[in-house]
This record gives C-alpha cells, structure tokens and sequence, in this order.
C-alpha cells in the first residue's frame, strides 16, 4: 500500500529533495503529503461513491458516468520510477456503480481521458493499474488531452520537485447546458475540466487553479489560470478542507503567477 510504500522513502526523499538541514528544497517542513489531504467536500445532493485507489482517492458520479474529483498526493520521489503504462490497459471497475468499460468510450470521438495521470503512477505497480481504472477517466478532446492537458500534468510533475510536492484534485465540469453522452447515453460528456494544486510545503505555501474547456486550448497556461477560490465557485466544492483554516485561505485567496513560472 501507499503508506508503506511512502515509509519506506520518506529517507530517499530526503536525500535527494533536501537542503543542508534536512528540509525538502525550498520548503519550511519536511511534512509528508497524503490523498486524504486533497479530498474535497461536495453537496451531500450530488451522486458520489468514493473509492479509495492506490495512489490516489475518487468521487464517482453515476448519474454522469465520470468521477466527481480525483484527490491525490504527488511527492518528489513519485515523479520517478520504473513502472511501465505499456503493461496495463483501461478496465471496468465492477465494484463502482455506473462505471463505463473500455469499449464505451471506443469510437465515441472522445480520447480516454486520466484525471490522475499514469506518469505520476510510475513509482507502484498496483498504482499504475489502477490509474487505469475507468473511474478515473473522462470523456476528453484528443487534442486538450494530449497537448494542454498534458502539459499541464508535467508542470505539475516539475512543480513537485521544485516545491517539496502537490496536493492535486483535478475533475470534469459540468454546466445543465452540458447535454452531449456517449456510451448509448451512460457517459455525459464534460464541457471543461478543472485542476487545483496547493503546495504546502513550499518556502511560502501557494496554490493555482485551472479550468480548461474540453476543447483544443491554445495559448499560455496562464489563461486559463484562476484563484482556488474562483474555481470553488465554478464547481460548488470545498477544496482541500483538511488543511488547516489559516493555510487553507492563504493557498486559495489568490495565485502569484510568478510563483509557477
């Protein structure tokens, strides 16, 4: 499981993400980061099972087909690894009402889309198969997936080991105006998609949110760029509730740009 997993690190992070004191490199606290630190709250009206994944945990809408929110930690020593995505493929989580196979999406004209990314799961054998799970996918433009998109997931990669690791929760967004499926009705197809990361460690702890359409997204990342705040507004959810009050407001209130560049 994780936490061992991450027990058994914590000394090599150490090693290798730190100052001459010990601290993870530009960091005040060398504190360990966990999921459970990301998870959102949400209106208790909203269709939501949660599943807790290696690696990452998730609220699944069966209504929509898609998850809610995909809540994760994302440590230094997780942007490594020697765990190849070739070995697993998409499959049918059976214990998760609604969720969709693999063939629902095929053809569909949307790509597979992760909301917690197979390159952050490189680290675990048992975290990159379920990151293929079909509860952690929407339905995604090919080009946002394979280019803003995922640029972003790399800069996240980047930010992680440049800030003493992420709190990350990313999902779809849905407006009622949002009435495309797939998958013979099962799958509702989001019009955007949402990102918010705070980095609790960093010399002074700061968070950014993204919302980006499911569309191509040319252009800086920056413009698409908001306060966690903002997108709280968007998408009705009280993100990352387990902080503490003063370190939640500081990390949601705003975004200095030139703290992500």
């Amino acid at each position: 499981m994780k936490k061992l997993y991450l027990i058994i690190l914590t000394a090599l992070v150490l090693c290798a993400c730190s100052t001459a004191d010990g601290r993870p490199k530009g960091s005040k606290s060398a504190q360990r980061l966990t999921e459970d630190m990301a998870v959102p709250e949400m209106k208790s009206y909203v269709p939501s099972q949660v599943v807790e994944y290696e690696g990452f945990t998730l609220s699944f809408n069966k209504r929509n087909g898609t998850p809610n929110w995909v809540a994760w930690a994302l440590e230094p020593d997780e942007t490594q690894g020697v765990e190849s995505r070739k070995k697993y493929d998409f499959w049918q989580d059976e214990g998760v009402a609604g969720c969709p196979s693999k063939k629902d999406y095929t053809h569909s004209g949307f790509d597979r889309g992760h909301m917690c990314p197979a390159a952050d799961q490189h680290w675990s054998m048992d975290a990159m198969r379920d990151c293929f799970s079909m509860a952690n996918i929407c339905p995604q433009n090919g080009e946002l997936n394979r280019r803003a998109w995922g640029t972003l997931e790399k800069k996240c990669r980047q930010w992680s080991n440049e800030k003493g690791g992420l709190l990350i929760t990313a999902g779809p967004v849905y407006e009622a105006t949002d009435t495309e499926t797939i998958a013979d009705g099962r799958v509702r197809v989001p019009g955007a998609f949402f990102k918010a990361i705070v980095a609790p460690n960093d010399a002074e702890p700061t968070g950014i949110a993204f919302v980006y359409p499911n569309a191509p997204a040319p252009g800086n990342m920056f413009k698409y760029a908001m306060s966690i705040d903002e997108l709280e507004k968007i998408i009705n959810m009280d993100l990352f509730p387990a902080l503490d009050d003063s370190l939640e407001t500081a990390v949601e209130s705003g975004f200095k740009k030139g703290a992500w560049q």
